[in-house]
């Protein structure tokens, strides 16, 4: 199998810059790199990148621009002087923006003949290069098979779809996902360590129960999707009593109990909105369908 050799231009060097930079020219790309300070390119410059003293040299190096700063109006600040040398290449973006923004750039990028990728980066700057590790992509599905080869250098690359503000959702809605599962550890970590009990110790549970509870998930998703969550394994009702539990002992170890509360808050909802017999997936409704 022929490997792919992609020369690739990299605008923006902070960590995610970098290391994006870095895991590209660990695969054997040529890549060309510009930031506004350009003091941040010297040690990619020992590595064999080639510094750009322009966004445009960076741009015209190859088929592939990737970009990463700090917003999107770094970015338009960066890209939009030198548009033209676009025509013909493929814009990578992995700017942090909003779906709408995304979509914004897509369009911008076609004015100006470019194809379009809207990029999320699901790992910290040390993850990039792991091909574990997902990098979730939204736009030109021509552009993503042609590049998708290159874009592995970063980690493994997945496509969602033509619209390019899918990415940035996925990548929001995931990001709710691990704050939401750790800051859950954390609290539970707080009310064992009240007894002194260890967190190293508690973790080992708690990653098993995790794998427990991906299978709960597998098991409401599909009930999401279609609507209806028959409470035949636990009802909301039943979670209602059961997080009392964890709210008293929360209080009586001086533990704050403020994330317990806003989980019995949102069943509580689900439940008056006739869902209390229905199992936990039911309280998606509550979200759905916030209060004014």
């Amino acid at each position: 199998m022929a490997i792919d050799r992609t020369a690739v231009g990299v605008i923006g060097l902070g960590a995610m810059g970098s290391a994006l930079a870095g895991a590209l020219l660990d695969r054997g790309h040529p890549v060309t790199v510009w930031n506004r300070t350009p003091e941040k390119a010297a040690a990619l410059a020992e590595r064999g990148a080639r510094v750009a003293a322009a966004p445009e040299q960076a741009i015209e190096a190859g088929p592939l621009v990737v970009a990463c700063v700090l917003d999107d109006d770094a970015l338009h600040a960066a890209v939009d002087p030198a548009a033209a040398a676009l025509a013909g290449r493929t814009l990578v973006n992995f700017t942090s923006a909003s779906p709408e923004q995304a979509r914004a750039n897509g369009d911008w990028a076609r004015r100006h003949g470019a194809e379009h990728l809207d990029g999320a980066i699901m790992t910290t700057p040390p993850g990039v290069g792991d091909k574990g590790m997902m990098f979730l992509y939204g736009g030109s599905p021509s552009a993503f098979a042609e590049h998708r080869a290159a874009l592995a250098a970063l980690g493994d690359p997945l496509h969602l779809g033509e619209d390019p503000g899918l990415a940035s959702l996925y990548d929001v809605a995931l990001l709710g996902l691990m704050w939401s599962a750790m800051s859950g550890w954390l609290h539970g970590a707080a009310l064992v360590g009240a007894e002194k009990q260890s967190a190293e110790e508690f973790t080992l549970l708690a990653l098993r129960w995790l794998d427990t509870v991906a299978g709960f998930i597998r098991t409401y998703a599909p009930q999401v999707d279609a609507g209806r969550y028959p409470g035949d394994d636990a009802t909301i009702d039943v979670q209602i009593a059961t997080i009392g539990h964890l709210l008293h002992a929360a209080e009586e170890r001086g533990v704050d109990t403020a994330l317990p509360a806003l989980l019995k808050e949102q069943m509580e909802r689900a439940a008056a909105r006739g869902h209390g017999r229905d199992s936990y997936a039911g309280v998606i409704e509550a979200l759905r369908k916030a209060d004014a």
